[in-house]
């Protein structure tokens, strides 16, 4: 498992361990039912402090992402993708139905929200 931190980000160190976490259990990179690293030597990899991967672990596991047995570590949650999926679908139609009020109440055709969401999506 490979996780990248940035100082440089306005994003908190903790938020992005957790983003490219749940980004490798969506692509499937990590596996159900498979182990993280331990939070000290995640923290001593990233030279970070383990309070700032406890948080993100944390949070992961608040989301259903991952599940904690004690004395054992953290490990993927068997859940499967399928959940992971439904709940980002869930948050993006929120984030649209919200873009959507704003065009209509401005005037915006959808042909130029179209064309915004796909320079924005092929921005990255």
């Amino acid at each position: 498992m490979e996780i990248v931190v940035s100082n440089k980000t306005s994003r908190p160190l903790y938020e992005q361990i957790g983003s490219q976490i749940k980004a490798q259990i969506m692509s499937g990179e990590l596996k159900a039912g498979e182990a993280l690293p331990s939070i000290r030597s995640l923290a001593k990899s990233l030279q970070i402090s383990v309070l700032t991967v406890q948080k993100a672990y944390d949070l992961l596991q608040a989301d259903g992402f991952i599940e904690t047995t004690a004395g054992k570590g953290c490990f993927v949650s068997v859940q499967n993708q399928d959940f992971y999926l439904e709940e980002q679908q869930k948050k993006i139609e929120e984030h649209f139905t919200e873009a959507i009020e704003i065009a209509r109440t401005s005037g915006i055709p959808l042909n130029k929200l179209l064309n915004l969401l796909t320079l924005l999506y092929e921005e990255d």
